[in-house]
């Protein structure tokens, strides 16, 4: 039995894709279901309207936006917030694929679809998520370090008025050397107190704002990345648009991170089971803190984080040296890589050509998703495509239109910080060696 097709009421298939006007039929159920993320990341939901509004108060700056259409994005972005805050915002399953289309659709309700439609003008959901994502951990990490730092000024305050309690201290259970108990808690509240300073770095390396980086290549209207890092609380931006958009070293550092930290919150949780134990007596845990249950744990030997922390070492520094030796000794064939370039990779600046001449956005890729199709129709390259069939298409094209199918131009209209033009790739290896020293 063929699955049922899932789409808005009254809906046309692929219509509520970003690319839809090149798709014909609707996407299976099960698909639908596989892309949803709605309902985790949804949580969100401030992080991508702050972003939406300094998003659209950049295209305002660059003139892609008036000022009566800026206002009234920005008024609806903060009352569809408010919906999120009080509750009141209702999913639409199947249309609200993520928080970004969610609140995106809930905006052109509110303000109307072709106001609405612009403020996603020149902006990739591979940033807008980059973006949510960092801005969101920022936030979250922030609320950690105070929390940590709230528990190492208790350690502090008890280990100076408990420093006269003199108790045993102990290796494998066995009574070593004689300690103080405010030496233990310290034993405990340094390790947390590097685990502080490694947070305060991961904050610094997750701070960094990759919005006006598109999709992979840059944006093409020259946007002002500094002042919407500035307006978002960034320290500073992210470099290249293509690791930008695509890495997440800072979610796997953050997870390591933690991972450290809850090493040491278990080793410490343990040594006041066994110290609140009855053959034990040295502690007893506040009514507040206690459960009825028999405290069960595996406590290994320390000792057996040796051997992989040496392989590990090892591993990274041959495997770092390894791609030096790669890098420095391999050979490029330009000739193939230019030969590999496909008009279909232009499409992008179809629709940038579209923006630049006040079709709004989510239009603009409607029309280049059907050139496109046609294009693939036909079995006639995009590049060339007469002036005639584009214009069959949609008449806003007009005959300065094949300046779009030009790889060279194409790289070069990113130019803003980040992106794939050649002064800005220059500027990152400048920021690369200075990095370097």
């Amino acid at each position: 039995m063929a699955s049922e097709q899932v789409r808005a009421p009254g809906s046309k298939p692929g219509e509520n894709m970003l690319w839809g006007g090149r798709f014909t039929g609707g996407l299976d159920p099960l698909m639908v279901s596989y892309n949803e993320s709605i309902y985790y990341d949804r949580a969100f939901h401030t992080q991508d309207i702050l972003g939406s509004i300094a998003w659209a108060r950049a295209n305002h700056k660059n003139g892609i936006l008036t000022e009566a259409e800026f206002a009234a994005i920005e008024s609806g972005l903060k009352q569809v917030e408010e919906e999120w805050v009080a509750g009141t915002f209702k999913i639409v399953p199947g249309v609200d694929e993520d928080i970004h289309t969610a609140n995106e659709r809930r905006l052109g309700e509110i303000i109307g679809k072709e106001i609405g439609g612009k403020l996603h003008t020149g902006r990739s959901r591979n940033e807008q998520v980059a973006t949510d994502m960092r801005l969101w951990l920022r936030d979250e990490l922030k609320k950690i370090e105070s929390f940590l730092v709230d528990y190492l000024k208790v350690v502090a305050a008890r280990s100076e008025n408990e420093i006269e309690h003199i108790m045993p201290g102990y290796t494998h259970l066995q009574r070593a050397q004689p300690i103080r108990w405010s030496h233990w808690m310290l034993s405990y509240g340094l390790a947390f107190a590097t685990d502080l300073q490694r947070l305060r770095e991961v904050i610094k390396r997750v701070n960094r704002s990759p919005l006006g980086c598109g999709a992979l290549a840059g944006n093409p209207f020259n946007i002002d990345r500094e002042a919407m890092a500035k307006e978002l609380g960034f320290e500073g931006l992210l470099w290249n648009s293509m690791s930008a958009v695509g890495d997440r070293d800072f979610v796997v550092e953050t997870m390591q991170w933690g991972a450290t930290l809850m090493s040491h919150l278990s080793r410490w949780a343990e040594d006041l089971i066994i110290y609140g134990t009855g053959e034990f007596s040295f502690v007893r845990l506040a009514d507040a803190y206690s459960t009825g249950g028999l405290p069960s744990t595996y406590n290994k030997d320390l000792q057996e984080s040796v051997e992989p922390m040496l392989d590990h070492i090892k591993t990274v520094g041959d495997s770092i040296q390894i791609a030096t030796g790669v890098l420095s000794t391999l050979t490029i064939n330009p000739e193939k890589m230019k030969a590999s370039l496909d008009p279909f990779m232009l499409a992008t600046d179809l629709a940038d050509y579209l923006v630049r001449a006040g079709v709004p956005f989510r239009e603009t890729h409607h029309i280049s998703g059907q050139v496109v199709a046609y294009s693939e129709k036909t079995k006639i390259p995009m590049d060339q495509l007469t002036y005639d069939q584009l214009k069959s298409i949609d008449s806003r094209f007009k005959e300065d239109v094949s300046e779009c199918f030009d790889y060279e131009k194409s790289v070069e209209a990113r130019q803003a910080a980040g992106g794939t033009s050649k002064s800005s790739v220059e500027e990152q290896i400048k920021v690369l060696k200075s990095i370097l020293g």
